[in-house]
């Protein structure tokens, strides 16, 4: 017997009933956690409350239709998979579903087998995307190897340079004091004196191997560390 998926769950949002329900209990033979929705409302409150890693959701439903609840989330979250349910006929639609970086779409009646194999395929990209970090220009820090990546290719970066950067990472887009930075660069060698001369110097090498502006000077405070 094959084991659930308890690390990623699914939200599944359609109006009708006998439908909604089938796919309920089709999805919790793979998933362990599936959420549901009779309408665009409610799934956008569950979404809210419980941030599933996908979502499933029929274009046409009461109260808040698809297109506008995604339209809704994107504004904050361009990274939650979604999936669009929608007719042949609504092809306009469908055009407003790409410009919201919609990441699938299905065209009803879905089969049960094709919703799976869409599904399993967003699970790898879920959990490729966890072992990675990416950055500006088609950077990306490989948390698994700790490499950092540009284009297929690694950019050689020092092992102080690589502790940097995987520090920093740890917190994005937050500014992180100077002498954190530096005391957990050098935790290994506690009798060594706070350097800021040491630690610009090294930020401006790592910063040679970065798109611009992926880290900038808080100044007088320390540094941030800006991710895609």
């Amino acid at each position: 017997m094959h084991k659930k998926i308890d690390h990623i769950s699914v939200l599944i949002a359609e109006d009708e009933h006998a439908l909604r329900a089938y796919f309920v209990e089709y999805l919790q033979i793979f998933f362990t956690t599936v959420y549901q929705a009779s309408c665009g409302r409610e799934a956008l409150e569950i979404y809210t409350a419980k941030k599933p890693d996908i979502i499933v959701a029929d274009i046409n439903m009461p109260n808040l239709d698809g297109l506008s609840m995604v339209e809704n989330i994107r504004q904050h979250d361009k990274l939650t998979k979604v999936i669009i349910a929608t007719a042949h006929s609504e092809k306009e639609k469908l055009l407003k579903a790409i410009e919201l970086h919609l990441v699938r779409y299905l065209i009803k009646p879905i089969h049960s087998d094709t919703l799976k194999e869409l599904l399993f395929s967003l699970v790898d990209e879920i959990e490729s995307e966890k072992s990675t970090v990416r950055l500006k220009e088609g950077f990306i820090w490989d948390k698994k190897h700790h490499t950092l990546q540009h284009n297929g290719q690694n950019v050689h970066l020092t092992k102080r340079e690589q502790r940097l950067l995987e520090l920093m990472l740890k917190r994005p887009n937050r500014s992180i004091s100077n002498e954190d930075i530096y005391y957990n660069l050098y935790e290994d060698q506690p009798e060594k004196e706070f350097s800021i001369h040491a630690l610009t110097s090294l930020i401006k090498r790592l910063r040679t191997k970065l798109p611009d502006q992926t880290i900038t000077s808080n100044y007088g405070v320390g540094y941030i560390m800006h991710t895609k």
